[in-house]
Protein backbone atom coordinates (compact mmCIF):
# COMPACT_ATOMS: atom_id res chain seq x y z
CA UNK A 1 0.00 0.00 0.00
CA UNK A 2 2.81 2.37 0.94
CA UNK A 3 4.64 1.48 -2.25
CA UNK A 4 1.56 2.30 -4.33
CA UNK A 5 1.14 5.68 -2.63
CA UNK A 6 4.81 6.48 -3.16
CA UNK A 7 4.57 5.62 -6.86
CA UNK A 8 1.46 7.80 -7.26
CA UNK A 9 3.20 10.71 -5.53
CA UNK A 10 6.28 10.31 -7.72
CA UNK A 11 4.12 10.24 -10.86
CA UNK A 12 2.35 13.43 -9.79
CA UNK A 13 5.64 15.22 -9.18
CA UNK A 14 7.02 14.19 -12.57
CA UNK A 15 3.84 15.07 -14.50
CA UNK A 16 4.03 18.24 -16.67
CA UNK A 17 2.40 21.37 -15.33
CA UNK A 18 -1.15 22.02 -16.63
CA UNK A 19 -1.32 24.23 -19.68
CA UNK A 20 -2.74 27.70 -19.28
CA UNK A 21 -5.75 28.27 -21.47
CA UNK A 22 -4.71 31.86 -22.16
CA UNK A 23 -1.19 31.07 -23.39
CA UNK A 24 -1.36 29.79 -26.98
CA UNK A 25 2.28 28.77 -27.32
CA UNK A 26 1.84 26.35 -24.40
CA UNK A 27 -0.05 24.03 -26.74
CA UNK A 28 2.78 23.60 -29.23
CA UNK A 29 5.21 21.63 -27.11
CA UNK A 30 8.39 22.50 -25.23
CA UNK A 31 10.28 23.60 -28.36
CA UNK A 32 7.96 26.61 -28.83
CA UNK A 33 8.80 29.56 -26.61
CA UNK A 34 6.89 32.72 -25.82
CA UNK A 35 7.45 35.69 -28.17
CA UNK A 36 10.32 37.96 -27.17
CA UNK A 37 9.81 41.66 -26.38
CA UNK A 38 10.54 44.05 -29.22
CA UNK A 39 11.98 47.57 -29.19
CA UNK A 40 8.66 49.38 -28.74
CA UNK A 41 8.29 51.72 -25.77
CA UNK A 42 4.67 52.38 -24.81
CA UNK A 43 3.21 55.13 -22.66
CA UNK A 44 -0.49 55.12 -21.78
CA UNK A 45 -2.14 58.22 -20.36
CA UNK A 46 -5.68 58.12 -18.96
CA UNK A 47 -7.68 61.33 -18.67
CA UNK A 48 -8.89 61.69 -15.07
CA UNK A 49 -10.56 65.06 -15.48
CA UNK A 50 -14.16 65.21 -14.37
CA UNK A 51 -15.38 65.89 -17.90
CA UNK A 52 -14.05 62.55 -19.16
CA UNK A 53 -14.50 60.39 -16.05
CA UNK A 54 -18.13 61.48 -15.78
CA UNK A 55 -18.78 60.78 -19.46
CA UNK A 56 -20.35 57.58 -20.71
CA UNK A 57 -17.17 56.28 -22.35
CA UNK A 58 -14.82 56.17 -19.35
CA UNK A 59 -15.80 52.68 -18.16
CA UNK A 60 -15.74 51.36 -21.72
CA UNK A 61 -12.25 52.79 -22.21
CA UNK A 62 -10.91 51.00 -19.10
CA UNK A 63 -12.41 47.69 -20.25
CA UNK A 64 -10.79 48.14 -23.66
CA UNK A 65 -7.46 49.28 -22.22
CA UNK A 66 -7.18 46.15 -20.06
CA UNK A 67 -7.51 43.95 -23.15
CA UNK A 68 -5.23 46.19 -25.21
CA UNK A 69 -2.45 46.01 -22.63
CA UNK A 70 -2.93 42.27 -22.13
CA UNK A 71 -2.77 41.59 -25.87
CA UNK A 72 0.42 43.62 -26.28
CA UNK A 73 2.15 42.08 -23.27
CA UNK A 74 1.49 38.60 -24.65
CA UNK A 75 2.05 39.34 -28.33
CA UNK A 76 -1.37 38.06 -29.36
CA UNK A 77 -2.39 38.46 -33.00
CA UNK A 78 1.07 39.63 -33.97
CA UNK A 79 0.90 42.67 -31.69
CA UNK A 80 4.37 43.78 -30.66
CA UNK A 81 5.42 43.00 -27.11
CA UNK A 82 6.78 46.25 -25.68
CA UNK A 83 10.29 46.60 -24.36
CA UNK A 84 8.88 49.01 -21.77
CA UNK A 85 5.41 50.15 -20.71
CA UNK A 86 4.39 53.03 -18.47
CA UNK A 87 0.83 53.92 -17.47
CA UNK A 88 -0.17 57.21 -15.82
CA UNK A 89 -2.83 59.85 -15.65
CA UNK A 90 -3.47 62.97 -17.72
CA UNK A 91 -4.78 65.61 -15.39
CA UNK A 92 -3.93 67.88 -12.54
CA UNK A 93 -5.15 69.87 -9.60
CA UNK A 94 -2.75 72.56 -10.79
CA UNK A 95 -0.78 73.27 -13.96
CA UNK A 96 2.33 71.12 -14.68
CA UNK A 97 1.54 68.70 -11.85
CA UNK A 98 3.63 65.50 -12.01
CA UNK A 99 1.85 62.13 -11.86
CA UNK A 100 2.99 58.59 -11.08
CA UNK A 101 3.95 56.44 -14.07
CA UNK A 102 3.34 52.76 -13.31
CA UNK A 103 5.91 50.45 -14.96
CA UNK A 104 5.36 47.31 -17.00
CA UNK A 105 5.78 45.06 -13.95
CA UNK A 106 2.49 46.40 -12.56
CA UNK A 107 0.68 44.61 -15.41
CA UNK A 108 2.81 41.62 -16.33
CA UNK A 109 1.79 38.08 -15.31
CA UNK A 110 -1.83 39.14 -14.83
CA UNK A 111 -4.95 38.10 -16.69
CA UNK A 112 -7.43 40.56 -18.21
CA UNK A 113 -9.57 40.77 -15.09
CA UNK A 114 -6.54 41.46 -12.90
CA UNK A 115 -5.23 44.17 -15.24
CA UNK A 116 -8.68 45.75 -15.31
CA UNK A 117 -8.83 45.72 -11.51
CA UNK A 118 -5.37 47.30 -11.40
CA UNK A 119 -6.51 50.07 -13.74
CA UNK A 120 -9.60 50.69 -11.60
CA UNK A 121 -7.34 50.99 -8.56
CA UNK A 122 -4.97 53.41 -10.29
CA UNK A 123 -7.80 55.51 -11.75
CA UNK A 124 -10.66 55.48 -9.21
CA UNK A 125 -13.73 57.36 -10.38
CA UNK A 126 -14.06 59.05 -7.00
CA UNK A 127 -10.70 60.80 -7.48
CA UNK A 128 -11.04 63.32 -10.29
CA UNK A 129 -8.84 66.24 -11.29
CA UNK A 130 -10.22 69.64 -12.32
CA UNK A 131 -8.58 69.76 -15.75
CA UNK A 132 -6.62 67.91 -18.43
CA UNK A 133 -2.92 68.80 -18.79
CA UNK A 134 -1.42 67.18 -21.88
CA UNK A 135 1.80 69.18 -21.71
CA UNK A 136 2.65 67.93 -18.22
CA UNK A 137 2.18 64.34 -19.40
CA UNK A 138 4.36 64.80 -22.49
CA UNK A 139 7.06 66.38 -20.34
CA UNK A 140 7.00 63.37 -18.01
CA UNK A 141 7.24 61.01 -20.97
CA UNK A 142 10.36 62.81 -22.18
CA UNK A 143 11.92 62.74 -18.71
CA UNK A 144 11.26 59.01 -18.30
CA UNK A 145 12.64 58.13 -21.75
CA UNK A 146 15.85 60.00 -20.97
CA UNK A 147 16.15 58.64 -17.43
CA UNK A 148 15.65 55.04 -18.58
CA UNK A 149 17.97 55.52 -21.58
CA UNK A 150 15.23 54.57 -24.05
CA UNK A 151 16.14 57.21 -26.62
CA UNK A 152 15.87 56.15 -30.29
CA UNK A 153 13.50 53.26 -29.57
CA UNK A 154 10.09 53.41 -31.33
CA UNK A 155 7.69 55.32 -29.11
CA UNK A 156 3.90 54.90 -28.95
CA UNK A 157 1.98 57.28 -26.68
CA UNK A 158 -1.65 56.23 -26.23
CA UNK A 159 -4.01 58.80 -24.72
CA UNK A 160 -7.38 57.65 -23.39
CA UNK A 161 -9.24 60.96 -23.44
CA UNK A 162 -11.88 63.05 -25.16
CA UNK A 163 -8.90 65.07 -26.40
CA UNK A 164 -10.24 68.47 -25.34
CA UNK A 165 -7.52 70.68 -23.79
CA UNK A 166 -8.43 72.83 -20.79
CA UNK A 167 -5.36 75.07 -20.81
CA UNK A 168 -3.53 77.39 -23.20
CA UNK A 169 -5.79 80.25 -24.21
CA UNK A 170 -9.32 81.47 -24.65
CA UNK A 171 -10.21 80.21 -28.12
CA UNK A 172 -10.38 76.59 -29.22
CA UNK A 173 -7.58 77.11 -31.74
CA UNK A 174 -5.30 78.73 -29.13
CA UNK A 175 -5.72 75.76 -26.81
CA UNK A 176 -4.70 73.25 -29.47
CA UNK A 177 -1.83 75.45 -30.68
CA UNK A 178 -0.53 75.54 -27.10
CA UNK A 179 -0.15 71.74 -26.90
CA UNK A 180 3.61 71.21 -26.80
CA UNK A 181 5.05 68.13 -28.46
CA UNK A 182 8.51 69.68 -28.57
CA UNK A 183 9.84 67.62 -25.60
CA UNK A 184 9.13 64.47 -27.65
CA UNK A 185 10.67 65.59 -30.94
CA UNK A 186 14.23 64.30 -30.43
CA UNK A 187 13.48 61.14 -28.46
CA UNK A 188 13.13 58.85 -31.48
CA UNK A 189 12.79 58.76 -35.24
CA UNK A 190 9.49 56.93 -34.83
CA UNK A 191 7.06 58.63 -32.44
CA UNK A 192 3.29 58.29 -32.63
CA UNK A 193 0.72 59.93 -30.35
CA UNK A 194 -2.62 58.13 -30.43
CA UNK A 195 -5.68 59.98 -29.11
CA UNK A 196 -8.54 57.56 -28.49
CA UNK A 197 -12.18 58.20 -27.51
CA UNK A 198 -12.30 61.68 -29.04
CA UNK A 199 -14.79 63.07 -31.58
CA UNK A 200 -14.40 63.99 -35.24
CA UNK A 201 -14.02 67.75 -34.69
CA UNK A 202 -11.55 67.40 -31.81
CA UNK A 203 -9.57 64.75 -33.67
CA UNK A 204 -9.24 67.06 -36.69
CA UNK A 205 -7.93 69.82 -34.43
CA UNK A 206 -5.24 67.48 -33.10
CA UNK A 207 -4.20 66.51 -36.61
CA UNK A 208 -4.36 69.99 -38.17
CA UNK A 209 -3.50 72.47 -35.40
CA UNK A 210 -1.05 70.90 -32.94
CA UNK A 211 2.47 72.09 -33.92
CA UNK A 212 4.99 69.32 -34.63
CA UNK A 213 7.87 68.26 -36.85
CA UNK A 214 8.71 64.60 -36.20
CA UNK A 215 5.75 63.39 -34.15
CA UNK A 216 2.95 61.53 -35.93
CA UNK A 217 -0.62 61.86 -34.67
CA UNK A 218 -3.43 59.35 -34.98
CA UNK A 219 -6.92 59.92 -33.59
CA UNK A 220 -9.89 57.63 -33.20
CA UNK A 221 -13.43 58.72 -32.43
CA UNK A 222 -15.35 57.34 -29.47
CA UNK A 223 -18.14 56.06 -31.72
CA UNK A 224 -15.59 53.80 -33.39
CA UNK A 225 -13.76 52.81 -30.20
CA UNK A 226 -16.94 51.56 -28.53
CA UNK A 227 -17.32 48.92 -31.25
CA UNK A 228 -14.39 46.88 -29.89
CA UNK A 229 -16.65 44.51 -27.93
CA UNK A 230 -19.17 43.95 -30.73
CA UNK A 231 -19.80 40.16 -30.86
CA UNK A 232 -18.85 40.25 -34.52
CA UNK A 233 -15.35 41.39 -33.48
CA UNK A 234 -14.88 39.93 -30.02
CA UNK A 235 -16.51 36.55 -30.47
CA UNK A 236 -18.25 35.06 -27.42
CA UNK A 237 -17.01 31.75 -26.02
CA UNK A 238 -13.73 31.98 -27.93
CA UNK A 239 -10.39 32.16 -26.04
CA UNK A 240 -8.96 35.65 -26.09
CA UNK A 241 -5.74 34.69 -27.85
CA UNK A 242 -7.84 33.34 -30.75
CA UNK A 243 -9.74 36.62 -31.28
CA UNK A 244 -8.24 37.31 -34.71
CA UNK A 245 -10.96 39.76 -35.73
CA UNK A 246 -10.40 41.82 -32.59
CA UNK A 247 -6.63 41.95 -33.08
CA UNK A 248 -7.07 42.93 -36.73
CA UNK A 249 -9.48 45.70 -35.65
CA UNK A 250 -6.92 47.00 -33.13
CA UNK A 251 -4.19 47.09 -35.77
CA UNK A 252 -6.42 49.01 -38.21
CA UNK A 253 -8.06 51.41 -35.78
CA UNK A 254 -5.73 51.88 -32.80
CA UNK A 255 -2.18 50.81 -33.69
CA UNK A 256 -2.43 52.21 -37.22
CA UNK A 257 0.73 53.95 -38.44
CA UNK A 258 -0.15 57.41 -39.82
CA UNK A 259 2.09 59.31 -42.18
CA UNK A 260 4.41 61.99 -40.88
CA UNK A 261 3.04 65.48 -41.32
CA UNK A 262 4.64 68.72 -40.26
CA UNK A 263 2.45 71.42 -38.70
CA UNK A 264 4.03 74.85 -38.02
Amino acid sequence: MRLSCALLLLAALLAPAPLRADVPWAFHGPKTSAPEPGRLVMFVGVDISGSFMNAKNFDDSIHFLARYIYAHLNGFGGMEIPHSLFVGSIGGVQKDEAKTLYPIQAFQNRNIEQIEAQLMTIFPKKKRNPFTDFNAFFSQVADMVEAKKLILKPLSIVLITDGKPDLGGESRSEKFRSIKLRPLENLSRNITVRILYTDAVTGKSWRDEVPRKRVKIWTQDAVVMTEWDDPKLLEPNRPFYMQKKFFAWVKDNVDFQPRLRRVD
